[in-house]
């Protein structure tokens, strides 16, 4: 199933032998996407998006970010995949078919904003450890499915329920069975929000393999490591899940502000939840020459987690003064907005064009790097672009 079709004389492949086709030397045919995607690393499977990748409205597969923590299962079957609903605080344990899930709920769609937690980690100083994503790693891309809460009050929730946990069918980079590679959750409340889904289709079509085909988790506005790829069971727990990567340091961050390079003990670290308020200038590429009297159309998105953007602003002296850009609404909660505004400069020269969103809580993005963490989560610092005028 990963490579599309059978391998002939499989059966006489030699031990630990790895086909070319899956040994992420070209990533980009196998899994459609474009040629100017960035691949972070390779096992596990991580690439990220520039910014001028990322300018539709709803984003394709080709310009979608990847964020592995094991290998991509082999060995899917939709015909007899399940989803199987457990934990302490379930009434009765219960298992769906693919087929069940489609048919016995009622079905909907959203676009919804996905984002890495550790998005823009590259510009945290000292070096925070982990893929050093740069500004690439968010998209919003429209899901359909049935809603998780629908699902989980037809296996019945019990009143102690505090968390829900999430399994999945992809592999331990170290081959162990035994070992999940990630298995984190979310607190009841976002577990049963109507725009928290069990997803079989992106864009209208079946969620391409690398995005967590034949069935998804898609909980928008947190960080992606809460929307599980490949699932095959929730647990409803009676207290917060304690799965791979929702111990220790995690997708968690200082309670309190530090300094930087602070060590922080595990009890006075939080679990992330709703993402800061951030932008993206999609339109033109940093970099960009611009003849002098002319003006430039510069567009791009904006997001505020669990909040929508009320107001996005653009600068051309490095943040001493902000113009009030055009911002649309959601399409729904919890999609990116886009913005756009024409920008005049005074004279020939080099230009930096910055732009910050303000949430609808009156938040406003940071001008650089926010409170440092030791795991480089939530830089929602502007993102800005390069301008010459001739």
């Amino acid at each position: 199933m990963l490579i599309g079709t059978e391998i002939v004389y499989g059966a006489n492949l030699l031990e630990n032998y790895t086909p070319l086709a899956l040994d992420g030397t070209d990533p980009f045919k196998m899994y459609s996407k474009h040629k100017d995607m960035i691949v972070l690393n390779d096992k596990p499977l991580n690439i990220e998006a520039q910014a001028h990748l990322l300018d539709h409205k709803i984003t394709p597969n080709a310009s979608m970010f990847v964020r592995n923590n094991g290998l991509i299962p082999d060995d899917i079957d939709v015909k007899t995949w399940t989803l199987t609903i457990d934990g302490e605080s379930v009434v009765n344990k219960k298992t769906y078919t693919l087929a069940e899930l489609q048919s016995k709920f009622k079905q909907h769609t959203y676009q919804l904003t996905i984002e890495c937690g550790g998005n823009g980690r590259s510009e945290f100083s000292p070096p925070a450890k982990g893929n050093q994503w740069t500004i690439g790693a968010v998209h919003c891309a429209s899901w359909t499915g049935v809603r998780l809460r629908d699902v989980l009050e037809d296996a019945g929730i019990k009143s102690s329920a505090v968390y829900i946990g999430f399994h999945a069918a992809d592999k331990h980079l170290s081959g162990d069975p035994k070992k999940e590679p990630i298995s984190r959750g979310c607190p009841m409340e976002k577990a049963l929000q109507d725009e928290t889904i069990l997803a079989f289709k992106m864009n209208g079509e079946p969620i391409p393999l690398i995005h967590g085909y034949p069935l998804r988790l898609v909980a928008g506005g947190w960080p992606a490591s809460v929307s599980g790829k490949w699932l095959n069971r929730i647990s409803i727990r009676n207290k917060v899940h304690d799965g791979t990567k929702m111990t220790g340091s995690a997708y968690r961050v200082p309670c309190h502000p530090i300094a930087p390079g602070e060590k922080v003990k595990s009890e006075d670290m939080c679990i992330i939840e709703s993402m800061p308020v951030k932008s993206l200038i999609t339109y033109p590429k940093s970099g960009a020459m611009l003849q002098e009297g002319k003006k430039l159309a510069i567009r791009g998105h904006a997001w505020a987690g669990e909040l929508e953007v009320a107001k996005m602003e653009y600068s051309i002296d490095f943040g001493s003064t902000w113009i009030v850009c055009a911002v649309e609404k959601p399409s729904n909660r919890l999609a990116w907005q886009h913005f756009g505004a024409t920008v005049s400069f005074p004279k020939k020269g080099y230009y930096e064009v910055w732009v910050r969103a303000t949430d609808s809580q009156g938040t406003a993005q940071p001008m650089l790097v926010p409170g440092w963490n030791p795991k480089g989560y939530l830089n929602n610092a502007c993102h800005r672009i390069a301008i010459k005028v001739n």
